[in-house]
């Protein structure tokens, strides 16, 4: 795909995305929305004329020791067969033990028991689908205290093994550099350029916390200018790829989605044509 800048498409927005077709470099689903046949499905493949796709899954569970749940990756795997992305991704987490989904993504600690883990996971996840897909780095709060890698080391190594690439989301980069006291300059240098594959930017909530403050990855909000700031490291650092902004709780207007992925396109442009000019 080409280094655009999209929107997650949320059920709100869905008709009015069908009806007045907006100029968006492209358009994310979350794959778990949209497994069964449905309405919102078939408008979806109406749209895949018009619009590049991402498939986002949010419940693989990469980071189950039990393995991918193969009734689900089948579910996922006939949903990316008929729409056909430009890019699949899922989390570095887990969701899911003994048969239980949980609502959330669950952090996993950063071992070499886990990377094998994963590794096994994705491998399977990409023979499945028969294509890479990418794997995004979480929002942190707290740290394994017997965590032998860093989250980059942990990327990195992943990426290296199984082939997958990285979708780096910078708004979590900064809630976890935040939370966690570490230097995000520090943790984009551990990552192989060549694998960065897709952005995420998002808005996250202050919180405040016995005196502290926490940053919280809640996607309710427009992008902070923190995370820009960071946006255009990361571009400066790893290219122009597909940026995403994400929008999850309290949605806005569409246009103020269209108006933050026109700020991001900015940052891509600037960085292309400045590549353009070095070539």
């Amino acid at each position: 795909m080409n280094p655009a800048a999209g929107i997650g498409l949320r059920a709100p927005h869905l008709a009015e995305i069908v009806r007045d077709r907006p100029a968006a470099g492209f358009l994310e689903i979350h794959a778990e929305n949209h497994l069964g046949a449905s309405p919102a499905r078939q408008a979806l493949e109406g749209l895949r004329r018009d619009y590049a796709l991402s498939v986002h899954a949010v419940g693989l569970s990469l980071g189950s020791v039990e393995g991918l749940d193969e009734a689900h990756l089948d579910r996922v795997a006939t949903l990316i067969d008929r729409l056909q992305p430009a890019l699949v991704s899922d989390h570095l987490a887990w969701s899911v033990a003994g048969g239980r989904y949980f609502n959330d993504l669950l952090p996993l600690p950063y071992t070499q028991e886990a990377l094998e883990v994963v590794v096994r996971n994705v491998d399977r996840l990409q023979e499945r689908l028969g294509r890479q897909v990418l794997v995004e780095n979480p929002s942190c709060y707290l740290a394994f205290a017997h965590s032998t890698l860093s989250e980059a080391e942990f990327l990195a190594e992943l990426a290296h093994r199984s082939g997958c690439g990285l979708l780096l989301d910078v708004n979590n980069i900064v809630v976890t550099a935040h939370n966690l006291r570490l230097d995000p300059m520090d943790w984009l240098e551990k990552l192989p350029a060549s694998a960065v594959g897709e952005y995420h930017l998002a808005g996250h909530a202050v919180n405040d916390a016995d005196g502290d403050t926490i940053l919280i990855d809640d996607h309710g909000s427009r992008v902070s200018e923190g995370v820009w700031k960071l946006f255009g490291e990361v571009v400066g650092r790893f290219g122009p790829k597909p940026a995403l902004v994400e929008w999850d709780t309290d949605l806005p207007d569409v246009n103020v989605l269209l108006a933050e992925a026109d700020r991001a396109r900015a940052f891509l442009d600037a960085e292309g044509g400045a590549d353009a000019r070095a070539a």
